[in-house]
């Protein structure tokens, strides 16, 4: 299943349910979300264990809800908004002296569990998307039956994805006009 991806990150981990399959369904496949997301998470390079994607998925849930009522300008719900600030306390940065030679370097270093850095990193990224001015920008693709969200660059942009919903509609579009008219015969 091809995942959108290159998103905000919170829209991202959203976007790991489709209309007909949830990445965070098998370990598997959230390794590679996982994966794609190396550049923007830092976790060891350890598959994520299934027994953790629970907690993934219940995250997921609160941050597509509190996106939700933030896109409709209404108060997110306060279990979803006590969620999200759950996973921030999991594993807090902290900066961490580090020597290089003879100069020294500030490095943020995390404590706890893999799931716990994971569910901190993707709350953080949640915290950036709704306290962004642009958050209602924040689009449902127009495809009938995509459930994808995406932040537009262009506000023309109507898809998740122009090789994805994008080239979908427009075939169907160009059938519809092409099709021979039966009706007639």
């Amino acid at each position: 299943m091809e995942l959108l991806t290159g998103e905000p990150l919170a829209l991202d981990l959203v976007n790991t349910r489709t209309r007909d399959h949830d990445a965070l369904a098998r370990a598997a496949d959230f390794n590679d979300w996982l994966a794609r997301q190396s550049d923007r998470l830092t976790l060891p390079d350890a598959p994520f264990p299934a027994a953790d994607l629970a907690a993934v998925r219940r995250l997921r849930g609160h941050v597509e809800a509190a996106l939700d009522a933030a896109r409709q300008a209404v108060p997110a719900p306060p279990a979803s908004i006590a969620a999200i600030n759950d996973a921030l306390r999991l594993a807090p940065p902290y900066p961490q002296l580090e020597p290089r030679g003879v100069v020294f370097a500030s490095v943020t270093r995390r404590d706890g569990a893999v799931v716990s850095h994971l569910l901190t990193q993707l709350a953080e990224a949640a915290v950036d998307l709704l306290t962004d001015p642009g958050v209602g920008k924040v689009r449902s693709c127009e495809a009938p039956d995509c459930r994808l969200l995406f932040l537009p660059a262009h506000p023309r942009r109507r898809w998740c994805s122009p090789t994805l919903c994008g080239n979908r509609i427009r075939v169907a579009r160009y059938y519809q006009r092409h099709k021979p008219d039966h009706s007639q015969t």
